[in-house]
């Protein structure tokens, strides 16, 4: 069974920082690629950043040059650094796992919130 459990939400000041975890389980972690999406009130789920199992990074342009996103594979864990953080910013985040291998599959976390206050 796929769990992949969020940490890290909150509320925060603009110009703020948070760091999201992901802790997956019930999957071969390196045959996935761990992303993080987001999710505003009547907006559509959006990418903010993804990572590959070999480790190339795709960010949003939204988010470029403020966030991060890391793995750790022996810890089979992703992370979201979120600096910089604005308004724009708040929404629900969803750690997901999309493995590249067959049978391919794609599994999301529960979402945690985060809130940028002006």
């Amino acid at each position: 069974q796929v769990q992949l459990v969020e940490s890290g939400g909150g509320l925060v000041q603009a110009g703020g920082s948070l760091r999201l975890s992901c802790a997956a389980s019930g999957i071969i972690f390196g045959d996935n690629v761990m992303g993080w999406y987001r999710q505003a009130p009547g907006k559509q789920r959006e990418l903010v950043a993804q990572i590959t199992p070999g480790g190339t990074i795709d960010y949003a342009d939204s988010v470029k040059g403020r966030f991060t996103i890391s793995r750790d594979n022996a810890k089979s864990s992703v992370s979201l650094q979120m600096n910089s953080l604005k308004p724009e910013d708040t929404a629900v985040y969803y750690c997901n796992a999309r493995r590249i291998r067959s049978p391919m599959t794609n599994s999301w976390g529960q979402g945690t919130q985060v809130t940028v206050s002006s």
